[in-house]
């Protein structure tokens, strides 16, 4: 499939640098060392295994790329190894050591929970299209994707950069978010793992209603308090935790304690399939849909009349209509 890249109404940073998109994919049957070798085979640069389970290749022409089971006690972090010393790195070996002993009872179980992912550094939105092939080359060295079994729960996540910092651009591309969520569902065709497991939960219904309302004009600081007392979690469509510790970091700190919460100016969108091997899909598609709510996002106008047309289906306990609505009334 040979889809174009959209190009979204904000290309470049306030400062005219272009924006940038970082992009991770988790799969299956395929181990670190050899994911990252198809990394290299694509982009160049020095493959630097760092333990059975985590490889980085850098120096590539995208920049350093990160191939890691996704599973945080199959490998600490650097800092954390780096505090516990050389009896750390004793540790760091025996995990690694029992996660490969375990590696032949995992079965189709142990990938439910313990998908390899591929962080690809954050790429000019021109240039996204240079990751196309590498879904391509993972899936013919046999990585497998969500569809290929009932129990890979796995997830694509885009992180476009912001392209602007103000509380009103953040709240405009939430609230358009919230608007094209549905009808992002329908089309993206969550799989039933996803459902299951809970993972990548949708935003409760009556903070949707809330924020969408026109009327609905925060500062930055309301904003995050109202987010984050009706979604104390990571555990969303659309995570913000990273992009408001960013913006507000002394606010973040003072009303969360997660340290798994990296800053970073970027949207952390957080879809729920990676349909490796599908030939129907690509990053183009995803890519396209997350372009719709900045157009959304960017169009005062339409934004607030869908706004107010979402609370009255919401009003007449009519939102399962709402994913076709909103399909119908935007341009993709």
């Amino acid at each position: 499939m040979n889809t174009a890249f959209r190009t979204p109404p904000h290309s470049t940073t306030t400062d005219g640098a272009p924006r940038t998109v970082g992009v991770e994919v988790e799969f299956a049957n395929l181990d670190a060392p050899s994911a990252a070798a198809v990394v290299r085979s694509l982009y160049g640069g020095v493959l630097k295994p760092e333990s059975a389970h985590r490889c980085r290749v850098t120096g590539t022409r995208l920049g350093d790329f990160a191939v890691e089971l996704d599973m945080r006690s199959a490998h600490p972090s650097k800092a954390e190894e780096a505090d516990a010393g050389p009896l750390g790195k004793v540790v760091s070996k025996a995990v690694d050591d029992v996660v490969e002993a375990l590696r032949p009872w995992w079965g189709n179980i142990g990938s439910l929970v313990m998908p390899f992912e591929i962080a690809a550094p954050p790429i000019p939105i021109a240039r996204l299209a240079e990751l196309e092939p590498l879904f391509a080359a993972l899936s013919a060295q046999g990585a497998a994707g969500t569809d290929a079994s009932p129990l890979f729960a796995f997830g694509l996540h885009l992180n476009p950069q912001v392209a602007r910092t103000d509380g009103e651009y953040v709240l405009d591309h939430l609230k358009a978010f919230l608007l094209l969520a549905p009808w992002l569902r329908r089309e993206i065709r969550v799989d039933p793992t996803r459902r299951l497991t809970g993972f990548i939960a949708a935003f409760p219904t009556d903070y949707a209603v809330k924020v969408v309302d026109p009327a609905y004009r925060p500062d930055l600081d309301g904003l995050i308090g109202d987010y984050l007392e009706a979604n104390p979690t990571r555990n969303r469509e659309l995570d913000l935790f990273p992009l408001f510790a960013h913006l507000a970091p002394e606010t973040m700190a003072a009303k969360l304690a997660d340290p798994h919460v990296r800053p970073r100016p970027t949207f952390h969108y957080r879809l729920p399939n990676a349909r490796l091997g599908d030939p129907d899909w690509s990053l183009a598609q995803d890519w396209n849909r997350w372009v719709a709510v900045e157009e959304l996002a960017a169009d005062r106008d339409r934004l607030d009349a869908l706004g107010t047309d979402f609370r009255a289906f919401a009003a007449r306990k009519a939102l399962d209509g709402w994913a076709a609505e909103a399909g119908r009334r935007i341009a993709v």
